[in-house]
């Protein structure tokens, strides 16, 4: 983990900031294979992704909730809206690009890059 001392570019469309925690101590870890695979996403789509979140320290990640193995707790997830597309539209293009864990919700798209795939390929979920 480290302090984000600078907004830099960690891909062509993404900045490191859209990845810190929100928890406001600006931390962030993230993995290489997800901002490479949400970069090719972006070229594909050609719209601008909106990062719902991105790494969670273990305590913030605990005042808001989430599981206790997170793949956010990693730095290997996101949760991102995409506007002209359904969560499930997302959830589809991302299965087909290579992310290992996918959870549609009502507003938003968790994708992450588990190590561990479902016997499929993807664990895929649905949280509506």
């Amino acid at each position: 983990m480290f302090k984000v001392v600078s907004n830099m570019n960690i891909s062509k469309n993404f900045k490191i900031s859209e990845f810190v925690c929100k928890e406001g101590k600006n931390e962030v870890v993230y993995d290489y294979k997800l901002i490479r695979l949400l970069q090719e996403m972006r070229d594909k789509i050609r719209r601008p992704m909106i990062i719902n979140s991105g790494y969670r320290s273990h305590s913030y990640n605990q005042k808001i909730g989430g599981s206790p193995k997170s793949q956010h707790l990693l730095g290997n997830a996101v949760d991102i809206r995409v506007n002209g597309f359904s969560p499930e539209e997302i959830a589809k293009i991302a299965i087909k690009m290579g992310f290992t864990g996918i959870g549609v919700y009502k507003n938003f798209t968790h994708l992450d890059v588990r190590d561990h795939p479902h016997s499929r390929g993807y664990s895929y979920w649905d949280m509506r």
